[in-house]
Parts: C-alpha cells; structure tokens; sequence
C-alpha cells in the first residue's frame, strides 16, 4: 500500500511538473508572439512615417557651395527612413500601438 502511495505522489509531481513546463513553454510563446508583434507595428508605423515625410524633402535643391549634389539627392530616401524610425523609437504617433491591438485580436481569433 506504501508503494502505491508513493507512486502516486510521484506521479502527481511528474504531471504538476509537465503542466508547470507547458505553462513556461506557453508564456515563452506568447512573449515571443508579442515581441514579433512589437516590431511588426513598428516597422509599419515607420514605414508610414517614411511615406508621409517624402513629400516634405520634394524639390528640395541640394545645389549650393555647402549643398550635397546628386549624393546627397540619393541618399535623401535613407536620411528620410532613418527620421521615420528615430521618430517610431521616441513613441511614435500611434500607429503602432493600434495596430498591436489589432494583431493581438487576429491571433486570439475575435476579428
């Protein structure tokens, strides 16, 4: 009867310690999940960002005894991007976060 006992005890441990390794498994999921989320939505965000600064710089003229010429002409789209994603890092104007929302609500299947 003792040895039925202690087997059951550890069986019970052993099933305790799979359902506590699934949940840590789960968790590392859904962080994993949410951080793929995270930079999903930023990287959309500065794309947005990036579309909506390039007709700022449009006919701009680099010309000048200080201006860049046609390099700085060609580069102007990388300039552009790298303001776009400065401007997502420091919180953005949003976009991000809704479409987290959105993402999340994807994936928990209520859209």
């Amino acid at each position: 009867m003792m040895a039925s006992s202690a087997l059951l005890t550890l069986q019970s441990a052993q099933s305790e310690a799979s359902a506590a390794g699934q949940a840590q498994l789960g968790s590392r999921a859904r962080s994993a999940q949410a951080d793929q989320n995270t930079k999903l939505a930023a990287d959309f965000e500065s794309m947005v960002l990036s579309n909506l600064l390039k007709p700022m710089f449009e006919g701009l003229t680099t010309d000048g005894p200080f201006g860049g010429g046609e390099g700085e002409a060609a580069m102007r789209s990388f300039q552009i991007d790298a303001m776009a994603q400065n401007i997502t890092r420091r919180g953005g104007i949003g976009i991000s976060d809704m479409m987290q929302k959105q993402l999340i609500k994807l994936q928990e299947g209520s859209i």
